[in-house]
């Protein structure tokens, strides 16, 4: 039989996490999108392997979800509603860590719901991407090693020192699924090995326990990285639908775990600082409000003082991953600062908590002397209470006060473009057609090939698949395939001159949408037809 106190310490993070389900489940992305989002609705349904870094533990998790949420719509739905059910799990969770870190449920459950509510995190939870999973593992992590930090100190007494040990452990798999989902994990190795130092200074000389840690980290991480070679083509019979690269040559392996084609993105971490923090700030506005940004270097300064190794953790982590998302140039970097804004957010949880205790404790002493009475030992608790109660309010007016422009902002539920486009390209093309496509395109079509079954009969050549299978570049693939004598097509870009080119060279019509999307019959050599 469960406890009454089991539920009570239950409740809380559950009612979180059911708030942030219902409040953003009528935004969530209905069916396949264009870009990232088609690819991962369709690698993750199909166990193939995605872009670099492969993201395996996000497409095993995907995997295992789309079997247990089949009643739930069709695939693409199943794989979207995973990043919600992952900010509503990262927001359960935060509840427990901010009541581990502050004593107060309402301002846990403050924190948890301001969290879900934050512009980045609920635009991230209505479609299908691994950033909301790495959210989740973060304060899976977080609130992980200060459980291990509570059974070091004798928070919990009685227990088997063998059972501190595996708390650690335990944190470690954490790691390393979390890396495996995504390697922005990675920026937390000086801040975790800071922090363990920090709660036991000793235990270098303990390099059995302490390889026993590494191993269940890196184990792990090498565990779920298996996916990729096993599912690319190591063990032909697994071989999955839809291989990103070549990830089961030693090679090809590298190129896609160590994410080599997007190395060049970082650029001078260290430089132009003061550009680099007023862009932060900015960014902090947008997602804070006025209010808890200028709070922050307050919040930071309370945390300091009053959880020391909590803010060697994750102060270190936040400045370690602000340096290297200002460094990284990249499509919409915004995602990665879901770590980040968990972090300031315990840390204003923390301010508050130690707010409302000074206005609990100076508001009944003040009382009492203006009464000249002793007030009983609870009254100060009871007033401590409410004004966490108050001041959790506080925390959560800048969401409330924009709502509605959060939730239109986070909204996807008309966002049927990818599909309506399927719908009105497929039936264009002939029987055994060969498609020179880019990869925003490429994605949905992918989707209606592998998952949907629908037109097997068409060859989908991406710019990636040029390069795999050594076609040359997209004129070669044309040339080849008008020679054999299939119905060969192209939808192209024009902002880097791929379009031109192509209708320079050939006889090209337009047969369906346009722009970026439009899809151009191949007819022969010669001057494209409008």
């Amino acid at each position: 039989m469960v406890s009454s106190r089991a539920v009570a310490l239950a409740a809380p993070p559950l009612v979180v996490a059911a708030l942030v389900i219902v409040n953003a489940w009528p935004g969530l992305m209905p069916g396949v999108g264009f870009w990232d989002t088609g690819e991962f609705q369709t690698v993750l349904p199909i166990l193939g392997t995605a872009h670099p870094t492969g993201y395996p533990t996000y497409v095993l998790v995907g995997f295992l979800a789309n079997i247990l949420l089949t009643p739930l719509g069709e695939p693409a739905f199943r794989i979207t509603l995973i990043s919600l059910l992952a900010v509503a799990t990262a927001a359960g969770v935060t509840v427990l860590l901010v009541r581990r870190l502050t004593g107060s449920i309402p301002i846990a459950v403050a924190t948890g719901l301001g969290l879900a509510l934050t512009h980045v995190v609920w635009v991230n939870a209505t479609r299908a991407d691994p950033h909301p999973l790495h959210l989740a593992f973060v304060a899976i992590l977080l609130w992980a090693l200060l459980r291990w930090e509570d059974a070091r100190r004798g928070i919990e007494p009685g227990v088997d020192p063998r059972a501190t040990d595996r708390r650690l452990v335990l944190a470690a798999v954490v790691f390393g699924l979390a890396a495996g989902n995504h390697s922005l994990t990675l920026l937390f190795v000086p801040a975790i090995a800071l922090f363990v130092l920090a709660v036991e200074p000793r235990i270098w000389r303990r390099p059995r326990f302490v390889l026993a840690c590494l191993g269940a980290a890196f184990g792990t991480l090498a565990l779920v990285y298996l996916e990729l070679p096993l599912r690319g083509g190591l063990v032909p019979p697994l071989t999955a639908p839809l291989v990103y690269a070549q990830p089961a040559t030693w090679d090809g392996f590298w190129y896609v775990a160590l994410a080599a084609q997007f190395q060049g993105s970082l650029r001078d971490p260290l430089g132009d600082l003061g550009r680099k923090v007023g862009e932060l700030l900015d960014f902090g506005l947008t997602e804070l409000g006025l209010v808890l940004t200028v709070l922050v270097p307050f919040a930071a300064v309370v945390t300091a003082q009053r959880a020391r190794r909590y803010m060697v953790l994750s102060g270190v982590a936040l400045v370690v991953t602000l340096l290297f998302n200002k460094a990284y140039v990249n499509a919409d970097i915004e995602r990665y600062y879901l770590g980040p804004i968990l972090i300031v957010w315990t840390w204003l949880a923390i301010f508050a908590a130690e707010l409302a205790a000074l206005v609990g404790a100076d508001g009944t002493a003040f009382l009492a002397r203006l009464r000249r009475i002793r007030l009983e030992p609870r009254t100060a608790e009871r007033a401590t209470g409410v004004a966490a109660v108050m001041l959790g309010l506080v925390m959560l007016l800048p969401s409330l006060a924009d709502l509605g422009d959060r939730r239109l902002a986070a909204d996807r539920s008309n966002d049927r473009s990818a599909q309506l486009w399927l719908d009105s390209t497929l039936p264009a093309l002939a029987p055994r057609a060969v498609l020179v496509s880019w990869w925003s395109t490429s994605t949905p079509l992918w989707y209606a090939q592998m998952v949907k079954g629908i037109r097997p009969d068409i060859f989908v050549v991406d710019d990636r698949t040029m390069l795999d299978l050594g076609l040359g570049r997209a004129p070669d693939v044309i040339e080849r395939y008008l020679a054999e004598g299939r119905p060969v097509y192209a939808i192209r870009i024009d902002y880097n001159g791929d379009l031109a080119e192509l209708t320079s060279q050939f006889d090209m019509t337009l047969v369906a949408s346009g722009g970026a999307t439009g899809v151009w019959r191949v007819n022969g050599l010669g001057v494209a037809v409008q």
